[in-house]
């Protein structure tokens, strides 16, 4: 199974879930594609007939654990394929997220590495359980992150935290991703979800218009501070068939540890 992106609603509320079972809820490609499938049509929704809020979350006590590094042989080591799976795939599915005009709550639980770190910044408000990480330990796997999820990231975490993540593969913890500022709340493991939803309640009750007009200004904000990474794309992925790269992807295949 390539795992799903799942949409439900409950009442006035939209809840999209990430399942990837046995894997923590990794995002595949086909997952990646589903994100994006899933907010543009949230997007396409007439105003009035459109869910008040979004909380994106993850199945099973995880949100999101990465990537599905055992597709990673598929596509990765082409510079072509590598780049359509960022710039396509994988910014497809965050731009979408970026884009929705509803205000988008990330219910945060277990592990949020990578790809979970990328989709949650993507999001408004971010509330996480006290047991959750936070990382991006791609080092580990000998490549690095893609250049407009880089600025994703770095504006929502900072670039000290971003640096720390990506050069040191540091692992951090709830209580300090909100130190930071990443997070908004952090709680007990068993008061996320219901907090969640609370949230969004409290959301749903507001003038929608408000919202997506603050959103859409938030937005051109966060262009307007440098979110935009395009002049850094070109030539971004020829690092595609190197050495350490497969080297990186083979070693957690294997389950051995890489020799760079």
């Amino acid at each position: 199974m390539s795992g799903r992106v799942c949409l439900t609603r409950q009442g006035v509320m939209a809840l999209v879930t990430l399942d990837h079972p046995g894997k923590f809820n990794a995002m595949s490609r086909a997952m990646w594609r589903e994100l994006r499938a899933v907010f543009t049509s949230l997007q396409a929704e007439a105003p009035e007939g459109a869910p008040r809020c979004v909380v994106l979350r993850g199945q099973g006590g995880h949100f999101c654990a990465g990537g599905d590094i055992s597709e990673y042989p598929d596509y990765r080591f082409d510079e072509a394929s590598l780049a359509a799976f960022h710039e396509d795939e994988v910014w497809g599915g965050l731009q979408a997220v970026l884009d929705c005009d509803l205000p988008v709550i990330a219910q945060i639980e277990g592990h949020c590495m990578g790809a979970g770190v990328e989709i949650a910044s993507a999001c408004d408000i971010r509330v996480a359980g006290a047991s959750a990480r936070f990382g991006a330990p791609i080092a580990k796997l000998g490549f690095p992150m893609a250049p407009r999820e880089a600025a994703l990231v770095a504006h929502a975490a900072g670039q000290a935290t971003a640096r720390e993540m990506l050069l040191e593969a540091a692992v951090l913890d709830a209580a300090e991703m909100k130190a930071r500022g990443f997070l908004q709340r952090v709680l007990d493991d068993a008061d996320v979800a219901d907090h969640a939803m609370q949230s969004a309640l409290r959301i749903a009750q507001l003038a929608p218009r408000a919202a997506r007009l603050n959103k859409q200004t938030l937005r051109a904000l966060a262009l307007a501070l440098g979110l935009g990474a395009d002049a850094l794309v070109a030539g971004a992925y020829a690092y595609a068939p190197s050495a350490e790269h497969r080297e990186g992807v083979a070693a957690f295949n294997d389950k051995r540890k890489p020799k760079f």
